[in-house]
């Protein structure tokens, strides 16, 4: 007898029940065989059932115990499945791959953590090959944000620092169960192999972004100018009446590692 789970609303629960979806997403990560996969929120299963029809190692992690129960249930004879009952927020993942192995992640990230889960991920970058995530659309495009577009702010700066992000296609939301009142895409993270600017301190850049784009009408040299005058600003040849929608990846990691550098004066 099939199991019935009512999706969870404090989960932040929408299944996917459209197989082309699961289908398009498996096809644009070219799996090979003996990859480790990683799957965030498996759900019911459909993206799990497809990915084990390859010769990959999988691992789920899941924190509904009830999901938990229906999975264990449906895959009971997966020898290359491992299921772990667990928060995704506070979950190692650099403890599944071994002797360096990479991991590649996978999964319909819950609309209400997908930013925090994202930092978290990124934390872990290092151990990771690749990333495929369905979210929703507007949190793909800020992802994906350019300077100069009104949807550029922290998530896009930090994103590119860690990843090559990159807009794969939008899911309606019928696709879904039940069917949440936005639409959806999915993208896909490469974290970089060698890092695309060079910082002295990445707590430095990450309060400066988050600094920057908190007050993100005002220009720099009122927004920060707590952490470094204007004088310095314009030393970096960066405008201080541009707003931080305006600043590249680069002009921030320059910024940053001016003030690690005023730290290091302040200390002396």
């Amino acid at each position: 007898m099939t199991q019935i789970h009512k999706a969870r609303k404090r989960f932040g629960q929408n299944f996917l029940h459209d197989d082309s979806v699961a289908e398009n997403i498996v096809a644009s990560m070219q799996i090979k065989p003996g990859d480790h996969i990683v799957e965030i929120g498996p759900g019911k299963g459909a993206l799990t059932e497809l990915l084990l029809k390859y010769e990959v190692k999988l691992d789920v992690v899941e924190l509904d115990r009830d999901l938990v129960s229906i999975l264990e249930k449906k895959f009971v004879n997966q020898q290359n499945l491992r299921i772990f009952s667990a928060d995704a927020l506070k979950f190692d993942f650099s403890k599944l791959g071994q002797h360096g192995e990479k991991i590649r992640v996978v999964g319909n990230l819950p609309y209400n953590i997908s930013t925090p889960l994202l930092f978290h991920l990124f934390e872990q970058a290092s151990c990771v090959s690749d990333m495929y995530f369905m979210l929703q659309k507007q949190v793909v495009d800020r992802i994906c944000a350019q300077p100069g577009s009104k949807k550029y702010g922290r998530l896009s700066v930090m994103s590119h620092y860690y990843c090559h992000p990159e807009p794969l296609f939008e899911v309606a939301p019928e696709s879904f169960d039940p069917r949440p009142k936005v639409m959806s895409a999915v993208a896909r993270l490469t974290p970089h192999a060698v890092p695309v600017v060079e910082i002295q301190s990445l707590d430095n850049l990450n309060k400066l972004v988050k600094q920057a784009f908190s007050q993100r009408r005002k220009t720099l040299r009122n927004s920060l100018k707590q952490f470094v005058s204007e004088k310095v600003i314009e030393s970096l040849s960066i405008d201080p009446g541009l707003r931080a929608e305006a600043i590249s990846l680069k002009d921030f990691a320059k910024l940053s590692n001016v003030l690690n550098d005023e730290d290091q004066s302040g200390q002396k």
